[in-house]
């Protein structure tokens, strides 16, 4: 057999080949759209329910209780809660608010039954992060806040977050039952599943600034399917040229 023959003979494996090849890349560059479109979905649902919840009225912190005992779910709900807070159990979270990077303060609240939550009082720059050096913002005596109850992650989000540091009070992860544990509060003490980030309530002294929560939910799923469909349309047309020039040389 020639050389010429021998080529002649494989190139209906080839052109197959490249075929199935082809099917099955846009397969995939179909599917990843429609998940992406599906995700888009999702998450506009998610973010109308956020906006849905940061709208409605506070509830007193049993009916947060209840919501939480009977759904897991108190995300971004707003709530009431009274107490007193203790300032020797603050948690530092490292964080960056409008530029200026520092801390979150996160304080134990005394409730009226012993038990504890953490409120999240607001960012405090690096050199203020010490309570000593904001003597007027250890409120004394009974206090109410307003606020999102918020739930804390179970686990650490990912392995490029540093672990906390608690030697120093400096968490890069909301850890709340390291945060409680290493609070100095009395042991055995009981702490609520959630903590609350307080409202823009000014705070004596004006630090911590309250108000932080970040609702900062990227919803680029759009783009994404957009991209995924076009490649789909762009392999489509390379197929049909490389079609219509193999039938001609046929």
């Amino acid at each position: 057999m020639t050389e010429a023959s021998k080529n002649a003979a494989s190139r209906p494996v080839t052109t197959w080949l490249l075929l199935v090849l082809s099917a099955l890349v846009l397969a995939a560059l179909v599917a990843l759209g429609t998940w992406q479109v599906q995700r888009l979905h999702w998450k506009e649902g998610l973010l109308a329910r956020i906006n849905e919840r940061i709208a409605a009225a506070p509830v007193d912190l049993p009916e947060m209780e209840r919501i939480y005992a009977e759904t897991g779910d108190v995300e971004y709900r707003p709530v009431r809660v009274s107490g007193s807070f203790v300032h020797e159990g603050e948690r530092h979270f490292f964080a960056t608010w409008q530029g200026q990077s520092g801390y979150f303060v996160h304080t134990p609240l005394q409730l009226a039954d012993g038990r504890y939550i953490f409120i999240n009082r607001g960012f405090v720059p690096f050199d203020r992060k010490e309570k000593e050096d904001r003597p007027d913002s250890l409120t004394v005596g009974g206090v109410r806040v307003t606020g999102l109850a918020r739930k804390a992650p179970e686990e650490k989000p990912s392995f490029i977050v540093p672990d906390n540091d608690i030697a120093k009070n400096i968490f890069y992860w909301k850890d709340m039952g390291a945060m409680a544990e290493t609070s100095g509060l009395p042991k055995g003490s009981v702490f609520l599943p959630f903590y609350v980030d307080a409202d823009k309530t000014a705070n004596p002294g004006g630090l911590p600034v309250g108000g932080v929560t970040l609702i900062d939910l990227p919803n680029n799923h759009l783009q994404y399917a957009v991209t995924w469909y076009s490649l789909a349309v762009a392999l489509c047309g390379v197929l049909l040229v490389w079609w219509r020039r193999n039938r001609h040389r046929s």
